[in-house]
């Protein structure tokens, strides 16, 4: 396999047309900038309190000495930031300062500001835009949560408050949500809380830690998943928790350290977590231990800080939150834009599939079985319906928002634009070039009908009105024709299927019935080929159900039997490539599921086993370059 696109290390001069042709077309890749993979960490509790050491990640060996921070940062929160600035916040005694370095070349902190207010022992995360900074040790201040903004300067701003205080704590980050894990408060405690990191209020219940209430605990993690290990209780500890940033739950038992400690250092690539220092109940510590995220096992040795420490700060330029930034080699995306041709595909001509799972896409190829693959992340959870043309895909958010990605360039979202109306729960189809957003709730049923061209990014357009106000609606089209189906509009659950001629605009128009109203009314999937539309599972209060129907889109009528999902679900993703329908995710009795499931559109019959998603997920909408409408 080739490298991605000339390594920044290997090329020549100003990168040559030939060198960005090749690359762009036969290895299937594009430049990167950023992070060489290096954590850091930086002050303790002991002389000299100012020492920041730094190791390569991907390998293993010794840490060598990187520069020196301005003042001590021993007890402070682990620095986070861009693969190209790295935060340190606050310190000991109560300190306000924030200082940062660039990971890119050795040397000295230099001065970023203060905190809102002065502490010690803070948690806390951040992506590439903004750090929160969460609870603390100081008079007054151990609820606290404050942030900045990395690539600017200045004094953090107030966020809002923990539910309760809370000093010691460990900090951990998606792209999108900052976690406070443990700490004490003053006794030890297992509690884990989280807050959405582009937004400002207070904390919310996560959580809680495997079995271990745990002071001064240190986290790291990958994209999707959160490790948390060591600390005291009073003893000291060796486990290693483990949990999904996407869902909301308790951790799970990840493994154990090497030696049983607190008040380490945490830092992590997107494959390798690393506790580095700490104390034990015999001396200080120089240790360094890593684990494979992917995997659950115990920790192996790495190699050795330069000098024992206690109350360090830690992070990486390549952690969980900037994932963005790394290197990537081929992978099973069209890099061009040009969707992969399937062999003897009825219609169309890509084969790659989205789903969201909460704020994260995951993507897999709908002609071959097997599990989900991170593909990246929106800005908040996408779980408000989704479009797509063959060269991109837009998901609403669970308000007006509506954020976009290129199927050719792995990575985040980006803002797209907003709908006319901000609401949630709204069904979502296209055609290659328009997409249409119907219902939804705003709080109360709405029957608006919302439509983009997805090739211009702007706010949606105005299409018209449904025959009867709901939401927790479902669509699915053809080239020309769209068909909004089910949903809920209190107190009563829906069998209503509307149709409308996609190029135009007006009302919508009745279609037929749902053949079980009272087991499909809401949260359903779609799906379709070039000829027949598919609705499977869906729900009515407390029952979810099984059943999968089909119309042919171009007439109007009833629904007719098609077989079952293999389990009773609602609120799940279809994605298809017109030959075969995909299922992912959704809700289950008694809790989500990762299961997802396919069938072959043209024939009849139950649905069967595909793999499953990185984690179990509802809402999870979905969308493919070469769904039923791009015949």
């Amino acid at each position: 396999m080739a490298n991605s696109y000339p390594r920044r290390d290997r090329a020549r001069g100003i990168w040559k047309i030939n060198d960005i042709t090749k690359n762009i077309k036969e290895d299937g890749t594009y430049p990167q900038a950023g992070g060489a993979g290096k954590g850091f960490s930086a002050g303790n509790n002991n002389s000299p309190y100012i020492l920041i050491d730094v190791v390569t990640i991907p390998t293993t060996g010794n840490a060598t000495d990187f520069g020196d921070l301005i003042s001590s940062g021993s007890n402070a929160t682990s620095c986070r930031g861009s693969s190209t600035r790295l935060i340190f916040i606050g310190g000991n005694p109560s300190a306000n300062v924030i200082q940062y370095i660039s990971p890119t070349s050795t040397g000295n902190a230099s001065d970023f500001g203060d905190l809102s207010v002065a502490r010690e022992m803070i948690g806390g995360g951040s992506n590439k835009i903004r750090a929160v900074n969460m609870g603390g040790q100081s008079p007054g201040a151990g609820n606290v949560i404050d942030f900045i903004t990395i690539n600017s300067f200045g004094n953090a701003t107030d966020f809002g408050d923990l539910t309760q205080t809370s000093r010691q704590i460990a900090g951990n980050c998606s792209t999108t949500r900052a976690f406070a894990m443990g700490g004490d408060t003053p006794s030890a405690t297992d509690r884990m809380e989280m807050v959405e990191i582009s937004t400002t209020g207070n904390a919310l219940d996560f959580g809680n830690l495997v079995s271990d209430a745990a002071s001064t605990p240190q986290g790291c993690g990958s994209f999707t998943r959160g490790l948390n290990a060591g600390g005291q209780t009073p003893t000291y500890l060796t486990t290693i928790n483990s949990f999904n940033y996407g869902s909301i739950g308790n951790a799970i038992d990840f493994g154990d350290l090497t030696v049983a400690r607190r008040l380490m250092a945490a830092f992590s690539n997107i494959q390798r977590g690393c506790w580095a220092g700490g104390t034990d109940p015999s001396s200080d510590s120089n240790v360094i231990d890593y684990v494979t995220i992917s995997t659950f096992g115990n920790a192996t040795d790495f190699g050795d800080l330069t000098a024992n420490i206690q109350s360090a700060q830690s992070g990486a330029d390549s952690h969980q939150g900037i994932e963005e930034f790394l290197p990537r080699a081929p992978e099973l995306y069209s890099p061009t834009g040009k969707v992969f041709p399937i062999p003897n595909a009825v219609v169309g001509e890509g084969d790659f599939g989205l789903f969201n799972v909460g704020a994260n896409l995951e993507f897999f190829n709908i002609s071959t079985l097997g599990n989900t693959v991170n593909f990246g992340s929106g800005t908040a959870d996408l779980t408000g319906g989704a479009a797509a043309s063959n060269t991109r895909a837009v998901f609403n958010q669970a308000n007006n928002t509506l954020e976009y990605v290129e199927f050719s360039t792995k990575g985040n979202t980006a803002d797209f634009g907003d709908t006319t109306v901000s609401r949630s729960s709204q069904g979502g189809t296209s055609n290659a070039t328009r997409g249409m957003f119907f219902g939804g709730e705003s709080p109360s049923a709405s029957d608006v009908i919302d439509y983009i061209t997805i090739a211009t990014i702007s706010n949606a357009s105005d299409f018209g009105n449904l025959t009867v106000a709901r939401g927790n609606t479902a669509a699915l089209c053809n080239t020309s024709r769209a068909v909004c189906f089910g949903g809920y509009a209190s107190p009563a659950y829906s069998d209503v299927m509307d149709y409308i001629t996609i190029s135009s605009t007006g009302n919508a128009t009745d279609f037929g019935n749902l053949v079980e109203a009272s087991s499909l009314g809401a949260d359903g999937a779609g799906g379709s080929s070039s000829t027949r539309g598919i609705i499977a599972g869906g729900g009515a209060g407390p029952s979810y159900y099984n059943k999968i129907q089909y119309i042919t889109i171009a007439s109007t009528g009833n629904t007719t039997d098609f077989g079952d999902l293999t389990s009773n679900r609602q609120s799940f993703g279809a994605a298809g490539n017109g030959t075969r329908g995909v299922y992912g995710g959704g809700a289950v009795v008694p809790a989500n599921t990762a299961v997802i499931d396919y069938i072959t559109i043209a024939s009849t019959g139950n649905s069967q086993d595909f793999g499953d998603l990185t984690s179990a997920a509802q809402s999870t909408h979905g969308a493919s370059n070469c769904h039923g409408a791009l015949a």
